[in-house]
């Protein structure tokens, strides 16, 4: 897998924002190129204000989001990828005016692509590492 589609922006932005998770967030895609995401979240008081355990979901959610969109990036024309599974490390907590989560492919296969995500809090120009991730996706082709 390659980026042997030229439309990799428009098809990846389409599927990812019309997601009910991704629309629930309201992320907005920051960078997207052949092997890369980049994901921004607004601030959301929930990040900071509730237990680890809903930091570790939205956190989790975004890494997986950006890794599989960074994926998707490397899709032909008629093909998918899904999760399979996803590691998220928490290691600081979320605080910040946004949310940055970095996807990128480690490795690409013609079933399987693999992506990394690190996830930033940001309150200005400081970014503070509050997460990484890795994504295990499978590719699919679509009948048709």
């Amino acid at each position: 897998m390659t980026a042997a589609n030229p439309d990799y922006a428009e098809h990846v932005t389409a599927a990812v924002l019309t997601m009910p998770a991704a629309k629930h967030l309201g992320f907005t895609f920051g960078r997207l190129e052949p092997g890369v995401a980049e994901i921004v979240q607004p601030y959301r008081a929930e990040l900071t204000e509730h237990n680890g355990y809903f930091q570790g979901g939205v956190l989790g959610s975004l890494a997986d989001f950006a890794g599989g969109s960074a994926a998707g990036t490397l899709l032909p024309p008629g093909w998918v990828n899904m999760t399979v599974d996803y590691t998220v490390k928490i290691v600081a907590p979320a605080r910040g005016d946004r949310i940055i989560a970095r996807g990128r492919v480690v490795r690409t296969g013609h079933s399987t692509t693999v992506a990394a995500a690190d996830v930033f809090a940001v309150t200005g120009d400081e970014e503070a590492l509050c997460a990484t991730a890795l994504v295990t996706l499978r590719n699919v082709k679509l009948p048709g």
